[in-house]
This record gives C-alpha cells, sequence and structure tokens, in this order.
C-alpha cells in the first residue's frame, strides 16, 4: 500500500507551480500534434481551485475526445456534478481498502464515508465508467484487495489492482483489470506541476516546458521516449503522482 509518508510532503511555492494557462496552452499544442486523450491527476487534482473551469477549457479543446481524472475521492461529492457539466467524462478513484480503520492509516487521516459519497456522487452524475484503484502488494487475493472487488461487483464499479511500485528500483508490472504497465503499446507522457514532460515515469528524463518551451519540451519526449521503464532516481510518487 502506499501509505501518505508520516513527515508529509514539501510542498512547492506556489510560482513553481503551473497555472492554468500554461497547462492548457501545452494541452492545446499536444492535441494540434495528435493527442485526443487527457487525465488530470497528482497529487489530488480536487484541491486546485478553478479546477472546474480547468475541466471545462480542456474539455472545449476540440482534438480532446477523452478526458478523465484521477482522485482520492474525498472532496468528488462536493464536485461531482459540475465537473460532468463542465465535460469530465469518467473518473479512476484510489480505494485501497473498505476498511474504516485501515483507510485511516493508509491515509493518515482520511474518512472513507467522503469516498464512499463521492462514488455514489460519480454515479449519480452519470460519469461512466468509474473505476477503482487498488495498489496490492503482490496480488489481488489479499484481504484488503478482496474488500474492494467485493465493493466493486455490488456496486458496478470497474476495479484495477496494481502491485506497487518502486520507482528507484524499477519495478511495475501490468496493472490486473486495466491497460497500465504495456511498454509495448504505451504512448502517454506525464505534464507534472512544475512543468517537467515526462515521456516514462519510470526513467529520470524530463524537459521542462518553461525551460525549453512547449514545442522543444513537447518534441523533446517524444523523441526520447524509451521502450521500456526502467529507474528513476530522481522523483517520488509523491512529486511526479502515480
Amino acid at each position: 500500500m502506499y501509505c501518505m509518508p508520516e513527515c508529509g510532503i514539501e510542498n512547492l511555492p506556489h510560482d513553481a507551480i503551473l497555472s492554468f494557462e500554461e497547462i492548457l496552452e501545452t494541452i492545446r499544442f499536444a492535441a494540434k500534434n495528435g493527442v485526443n486523450k487527457v487525465r488530470i491527476t497528482g497529487g489530488e487534482p480536487l484541491v486546485r481551485k478553478g479546477i472546474v473551469n480547468l475541466v471545462r477549457e480542456i474539455a472545449g479543446i476540440p482534438e480532446i475526445k477523452d478526458l478523465g481524472m484521477t482522485t482520492n475521492g474525498i472532496l468528488l461529492s462536493r464536485f461531482a456534478s459540475e465537473l460532468k457539466e463542465a465535460g469530465l467524462k469518467r473518473v479512476n478513484i484510489s480505494l485501497d481498502t473498505t476498511d474504516p480503520e485501515r483507510y485511516r492509516t493508509i491515509t493518515r487521516l482520511g474518512d472513507i464515508n467522503e469516498v464512499f459519497a463521492g462514488i455514489a456522487a460519480a454515479k449519480a452524475a452519470g460519469m461512466e465508467p468509474i473505476k477503482i484503484n487498488c495498489v496490492v502488494k503482490k496480488n489481488a487475493d489479499e484481504p484488503d484487495a478482496r474488500l474492494v472487488k467485493a465493493y466493486c461487483k455490488e456496486n458496478g464499479l470497474q476495479a484495477r489492482f496494481i502491485k506497487e511500485m518502486n520507482l528507484e528500483t524499477g519495478q511495475f508490472s501490468v496493472v490486473e483489470g486495466g491497460d497500465g504497465g504495456h511498454c509495448a503499446s504505451c504512448n502517454r507522457m506525464r505534464l507534472t506541476a512544475n512543468g517537467d514532460l515526462k515521456p516514462c515515469l519510470f526513467t529520470d528524463l524530463a524537459y521542462n516546458i518553461r525551460q525549453m518551451g512547449i514545442e522543444d519540451a513537447y518534441l523533446a519526449a517524444i523523441q526520447n521516449k524509451p521502450a521500456c521503464g526502467s529507474i528513476n532516481q530522481k522523483n517520488q510518487f509523491s512529486n511526479i503522482g502515480g
């Protein structure tokens, strides 16, 4: 399980974080060059002020046909209806257990009932599909994973089991119930909060849109995308997302 570090995480200064205008300019350039699918992730995207407006702007880019979000679900009940109306099509919700005490231990402070409320709100808003991301140590037969699997079956949700990854050792695997982890077919890039375009999470390669300009950073990320992930010794999942 990915427990939140007890010491917390280092916050970026405000001016180091991309503005919505920079994010949108990057997506518009990517959309003009073949990208038609965007996923907003984090960290936790729903803590960003104005997130509904960002979703609306991305959804308004003609070339973008699929717009999703990965969230911990804590704030989703407040935003689900607005996000759907703004153009968000679907959500992935991180949930490593359905046991309230285990959930509190993993997240340090989370109330699992807020996640359940968020899932219900997403269903009511008509988001489809709703996928549940569950991190496992070895496989989906672990006790917490079995609880998540049963919950998803009861509530018409899609369960995805993701084996715990390690950037420094290059430990990753194919997602059970999803399409992640297939290096041969991967065409994804990650734009981080500070403007790095990463062609793969499991590499130290990064091309910053502020330092290089969007076009040069984008082309460098495309041209240098590795055939397979290896190791990343410069980042943690807490600062590049999962």
